[in-house]
């Protein structure tokens, strides 16, 4: 089971609190997310379903962009904006 947390600033404008979530992959934990928060959906995952470029998710410390990556074994993931600049 995973810690599944949600950074500040998107938690601030839709109040998503930290929760444990289980699920063989990314997608999986993250559709168990959305169920509890659907706002954040839009937030996270464009209109076709891929992780959006403003948004990071780091499982156990590593950055993920595949929603298939395994999650298996996973202790925390962590969803938030990326941040870019220059």
């Amino acid at each position: 089971m995973a810690l599944v947390d949600v950074a500040p600033i998107l938690a601030r404008h839709l109040t998503v609190e930290p929760c444990e979530l289980r699920g063989p992959t990314l997608r999986d934990i993250l559709t168990k997310l959305f169920e509890r928060n659907p706002q954040l959906r839009g937030y996270v995952l464009d209109d076709q379903g891929v992780l959006r470029k403003h948004v990071v998710i780091f499982v156990d410390g590593s950055a993920v962009r595949d929603l298939a990556s395994s999650t298996e074994s996973a202790t925390e993931v962590i969803v938030m904006q990326a941040l870019s600049g220059g």
